[in-house]
């Protein structure tokens, strides 16, 4: 029987870090539902007539349920002087709107690099404490944004509250991986991208018009992720420090063995002392590798380039353009009230990520993101097709639906957490951190590409817009099948092995000695 055991302080310590989770999820949410009347405000705050702004909502929102749509179903073009000055006016609206959900992004692609370096420096309890600074900032200026020009507000707490998420990102699956015991390391892991979908379902819950969602009380939801940073600060104080901190970088054994024996509720922490001393040694006995190094050295540079396409499958394969505009995309399909499809998104989403726990452990990594982007591809084409025949058959919105729930679905199963837990299996101790800042880094600047380009993308392509997303994850499921070898259960050598056998290389240089070399060929 095993001695790893779920103790109170170890449920408490990994709830609280999970709410760091929790705000990421709402932060990625909350701006979806309240979108016609943020615009509307927007519309106010910068003195387009009332006649232009009818003109523009007319362009912008059904009349018949005061809803956003993707504006490519009217025609557009003007006929007078009014009508371009209204053109203007839709573009500038649009731009900012683009902005306002966007700019997050912008603010976790400059910080997914600092998150593991922050957690060095001030330890991973202090780390999250400071980042809770950026949380509440952010909350502030966007929950007073009504008071002021709300398109600066906004858009300047979305940057700052992407801050905190590309720290958050980093930081919170650190510290539960960090004090997790090795047999619940899995398990517990995936709490971080399920806390996510949770905040995400709850902004979209408390983002419905008679909640939040109205005129009068939307920079109250936007500024609503102050209360978990709040929250979360507090009971930061009463969690332990990581014991692999404490032990592996700053050499606090004594210390360390407290923490042990807070989170394990024994006495005994021998098993754990003497495994973080190996990792220690480890750690130790490898060089540390840059990113550019990743890039020129023959031995990652498969590994590394492989690792960033499964990110940008990820977030190419169109899903955040859903999280983001399912309102506007439910509205464009017919569906009379897209606000609760959209929640039911969020519901779907929830489902299959503690769906996904189970499946990540039993199936093959590679497996299950082969599946899960196969199934994507089809979803994608029935939801293209679905806004195509709208117009002839009434009954197609619901086929854009039931596509959209589905595509969340196969998202979570597998292109969801996958890049993720492969990004870290592809690497040894060595290689490790600079291999996660850099797929970190490309995560958020493809999530900002499709953030901030979706909108227009929409308006060019009109109902064939999915087709496009739909080419774009056929070429990376064919990619993934070429090129990515299986993870599960095989040492870095097995899988530096399967990588020279997918790219045909003769090369099998010596598992064992090549480390050394590394650090023996650095000026070559």
């Amino acid at each position: 029987m095993t001695k790893d055991k779920v103790t109170g302080t170890l449920v408490f310590a990994v709830v609280t870090a999970a709410l760091g989770s929790f705000q990421f999820g709402y932060d990625i949410g909350v701006i979806n539902a309240p979108q016609e009347v943020i615009i509307s405000h927007y519309e106010y705050v910068l003195g387009i007539p009332l006649e232009d702004r009818k003109a523009i909502n007319n362009y912008t929102i059904n009349s018949t349920n005061d809803l956003p749509t993707i504006p490519y179903l009217r025609d557009s073009t003007p006929t007078s002087l009014e009508e371009e000055e209204t053109t203007t006016s839709t573009s500038l609206i649009t731009m900012l709107w683009s902005l306002s959900v966007s700019s997050f992004a912008v603010g976790g692609m400059i910080a997914s690099f600092f998150g593991g370096w922050l957690g060095d420096q001030l330890g991973r309890i202090k780390a999250m404490l400071v980042a809770n600074v950026l949380s509440l900032a952010g909350a502030l200026l966007m929950g007073f944004s009504k008071l002021g020009p709300s398109h600066i507000l906004i858009i300047s707490g979305r940057s700052i509250s992407g801050l905190y998420c590309g720290l958050i990102s980093g930081l919170v699956p650190m510290y539960i991986g960090e004090i997790a015991p090795t047999t619940l390391r899995g398990a517990l892991g995936t709490l971080h991208q399920l806390a996510i979908v949770t905040g995400i379902l709850i902004s979209q819950i408390v983002g419905l018009n008679f909640i939040l969602g109205s005129h009068e009380q939307w920079h109250i939801l936007l500024g609503l992720s102050a209360l978990p940073a709040i929250l979360q600060s507090l009971l930061l104080l009463f969690c332990p420090e990581s014991p692999r901190y404490l032990y592996i970088k700053l050499d606090e054994e004594v210390k360390a063995k407290k923490s042990l024996k807070r989170l394990r509720g024994s006495d005994d922490v021998t098993k754990d002392i003497t495994e973080m001393r190996k990792e220690k040694e480890e750690a130790s006995s490898e060089q540390k590798v840059s990113i550019i190094q990743l890039f020129t050295n023959s031995s990652y540079r498969q590994s590394i380039i492989v690792a960033l396409m499964l990110h940008m499958a990820q977030q190419f394969s169109g899903i955040n353009a859903i999280f983001y505009y399912s309102t506007s995309i439910f509205q464009t399909a017919g569906i009379s009230q897209p606000v609760y499809a959209t929640i039911g998104v969020g519901a779907v989403n929830m489902v299959f990520t503690a769906l996904s726990v189970f499946l990540v452990e039993k199936a093959g990594r590679r497996s299950l993101f082969l599946i899960g982007m196969s199934g994507m591809f089809v979803c994608a084409i029935f939801m293209s097709v679905g806004l195509i025949l709208l117009n002839k058959l009434a009954w197609m919105s619901y086929v854009s639906m039931v596509a959209i729930f589905l595509f969340v679905g196969f998202f979570e199963i597998g292109p969801g957490p996958i890049p993720w837990f492969m990004v870290a299996e592809f690497f040894s101790q060595g290689p490790r951190p600079a291999a996660l800042a850099i797929a970190a880094f490309s995560n958020w600047t493809c999530n900002f590409i499709v953030a901030l380009c979706f909108q227009y993308v929409a308006k060019f392509c009109g109902p064939y817009v999915f087709f496009l997303f739909a080419g774009v994850v056929l070429a990376f499921t064919l990619f993934t099948f070429f090129k990515v070898p299986e993870t599960k259960g095989k040492s870095f050598e097995e899988i530096a092995a399967e990588f020279r056998k997918k790219s045909g290389s003769a090369q099998a240089p010596k598992a064992a000695v090549e480390m050394e070399f590394l650090g023996a060929s650095e000026t070559v």
